[in-house]
C-alpha cells in the first residue's frame, strides 16, 4: 500500500481525495488544511489523520508521496521539503507566481533529481494526448498551426480571482503547456497578448475577462490562444493540430451523443459536460496512475518541474507584451 499525504482540502483537494481513496494501491494517511471546517469534513469522509504540523508529516518515514493541492504560495516550501525527505511529489499548477523562487528550486531539482509531476492535467487528457500520439506518427505531416480554446462556464468567485495571479497565471497557464507539449523540442521564441473586460470589477481587481495570446515557435509554428472567464454555452475546450497533410481537433465532451430533431429545433445536442472536473475526470484518473508508476521507478513523468517553470514564463512573457502592447521575444 502506497501512502499519501495530501495538503489542501479545497475544491479541487477535495477532487484529488476521492480519486486517491477510490485507487486500491493507495492509503490517504494524511490531510494537511488550515481550515478546521474542511479538516473536519476530511476527517469524517476518509477518516484519515489531521495534523496541522506539515513537518510533522514530512518526517514520517510510512509518508511514500507527497500530493500538493493547497494554496499557489505553498508549493515551493512543499516541494522544497519533499525533496530534502526523498518523496515522490505530486503538484498543482502553477508552482509559484514568482518566477525567480522556482529557478532557485530549480537548481535543487536538476541536482537532486526527484520524482515529481505536475498537475497539467490536459495533458493526460485521452483526446488531447490521442492527437499527440497521431502528430508524432506524422498524420498531419509537419505541423504548421496549434489553435487552443479554453472557456469556463463562469468565472470563480472574485476572492480567489484577487490571488489567482490573473488569467494568464492561473488559467491559459495550462494552454501555454499544452502548446509546449504539441510542440516537443521546438521552444516558443516569440508572444503578443490581447485582453479585455467589459464587467466593471475586472479592472478593479486587475485581472482580465477575456485574453487571446498569438506566439511563434523557433520552426515558424503559430500557436493561437483564447481564453475566456465565462461561455453561456458551458465549459468549451478545444485543441486544433494543423499540418502540411490535414488536421488533428480534440473536441468538447458530453453526456452523451444524441441529437434532437423537432419542429422547434434541429440538431439539439447535449450540453458540454459542466467544468473541469467532469470535463477532465479521465485525465486526473490516469495522471494519478502515472504518479503511482512513477512512484514505483516504472516511468518518467509526462509533466516535469521544468514544464511548470517554462508555462509560468511564457505568462510572465504574456503579461509583458500586455504591459508593452508589443510582440516580444521570450
Amino acid at each position: 500500500m502506497i501512502n499519501v499525504a495530501l495538503f489542501g482540502f479545497g475544491r479541487i483537494g477535495q477532487m484529488h481525495a476521492e480519486n486517491l481513496t477510490k485507487n486500491k494501491e493507495i492509503k490517504l494517511l494524511y490531510v494537511h488544511e488550515k481550515i478546521d471546517q474542511l479538516s473536519k469534513k476530511a476527517k469524517k469522509i476518509y477518516g484519515c489523520k489531521i495534523e496541522k504540523n506539515y513537518k510533522k508529516i514530512f518526517n514520517d518515514k510510512n509518508v511514500d508521496i507527497i500530493f500538493i493541492s493547497s494554496s499557489t504560495n505553498t508549493h515551493i516550501k512543499f516541494i522544497d521539503e519533499g525533496m530534502k525527505r526523498k518523496k515522490t511529489i505530486f503538484c498543482e499548477k502553477p508552482l509559484d507566481l514568482d518566477i525567480n523562487k522556482i529557478i532557485k528550486s530549480l537548481r535543487k531539482v536538476k541536482k537532486i533529481k526527484p520524482k515529481i509531476q505536475l498537475g497539467f492535467n490536459r495533458r493526460y487528457d485521452p483526446g488531447h494526448f490521442s492527437i499527440k500520439k497521431d502528430l508524432i506518427k506524422n498524420k498531419i505531416g509537419k505541423l504548421e498551426k496549434i489553435i487552443i480554446t479554453s472557456r469556463d462556464p463562469s468565472p470563480p468567485a472574485i476572492s480567489y480571482l484577487k490571488s489567482s495571479g490573473g488569467i494568464f497565471r492561473d488559467m491559459m497557464i495550462h494552454d501555454f503547456d499544452l502548446c509546449r507539449f504539441y510542440l516537443g523540442n521546438d521552444e516558443i521564441n516569440e508572444i503578443h497578448a490581447f485582453t479585455s473586460s467589459f464587467m466593471p470589477f475586472y479592472k478593479r481587481i486587475k485581472d482580465h475577462e477575456l485574453a487571446v495570446v498569438t506566439m511563434k515557435s523557433k520552426k515558424g509554428v503559430i500557436c493561437v490562444i483564447t481564453n475566456s472567464r465565462h461561455c453561456s454555452f458551458g465549459y468549451d475546450q478545444r485543441v486544433e493540430l494543423f499540418g502540411k497533410k490535414g488536421m488533428l481537433i480534440s473536441g468538447n465532451k458530453k453526456e452523451n451523443s444524441t441529437e434532437l430533431f423537432n419542429s422547434f429545433q434541429t440538431n439539439s445536442q447535449k450540453p458540454f459536460l459542466n467544468f473541469f472536473i467532469e470535463r477532465y475526470n479521465d485525465a486526473y484518473k490516469i495522471q494519478l496512475k502515472e504518479l503511482i508508476s512513477l512512484h514505483k521507478n516504472k516511468i518518467k513523468s509526462r509533466s516535469t518541474f521544468e514544464d511548470g517553470y517554462f508555462a509560468l514564463k511564457l505568462a510572465n512573457a504574456a503579461y509583458k507584451s500586455l504591459r508593452l502592447k508589443r510582440t516580444i521575444k521570450v
